[in-house]
């Protein structure tokens, strides 16, 4: 079971790869993507994604500045405004 995530921000893609999940920070509350997950899209507050390559495992946490997520039948995109690697 895989998700499709890209990250885009106005300069360029940032990522773009097959992970478990994705923890988004929307302005209605954090939630996580899934494989199959509903379409939605979402206004994203300044926060932080969570990456998980499996349910325990978290392979990165990214910093962001805000933008939209969009959940389609390809996956989860974000577009970002500005994005900084975390820790």
């Amino acid at each position: 079971m895989a998700l499709h995530f890209e990250l885009v921000t106005p300069e360029k893609l940032v990522r773009s790869e097959q992970v478990y999940m994705v923890v988004v920070p929307g302005t209605e509350g954090d939630f996580g993507v899934l494989e199959g997950h509903a379409p939605v899209m979402s206004v994203i507050r300044p926060g932080e994604l969570t990456v998980f390559s499996s349910l325990n495992t978290v392979v990165s946490r990214i910093r962001i500045e805000g933008g939209f997520a969009e959940v389609n039948e390809r996956g989860l995109t974000v577009l970002a405004e500005a994005v900084t690697e975390a820790a």
